[in-house]
């Protein structure tokens, strides 16, 4: 177990809060991040992406780092320039 595991299991021992809201809060941080994994992969700068979408590299910023209200719409289109499909599953 990594110290950054080992320090998230103590946590949660002992701050309720904490627990209650991290796994929402990773599963937001882990799309976000996913997000940018596709970008940089299909070898686009947030610039690049931006462009194809017409809107601005502070709106694509946005979705890599608050991804937690992203439109259903935003998400296709992202997926769409990046030559994506976007699959959603409820597991």
């Amino acid at each position: 177990m990594s110290d950054l595991q080992k320090y998230i299991s103590q946590r949660r021992k002992v701050d309720p809060a904490f627990a209650d809201n991290f796994d929402e809060g990773y599963s937001a941080f882990k799309f976000g991040a996913l997000l940018k994994e596709a970008r940089l992969n299909a070898g686009f700068t947030q610039d690049d992406l931006a462009d194809k979408l017409n809107t601005q590299k502070s709106a694509i910023s946005r979705i890599e780092n608050h991804s937690d209200d992203i439109k259903l719409s935003t998400l296709e289109r992202v997926a769409s320039a990046l030559g994506k499909k976007l699959e959603i599953r409820l597991v």
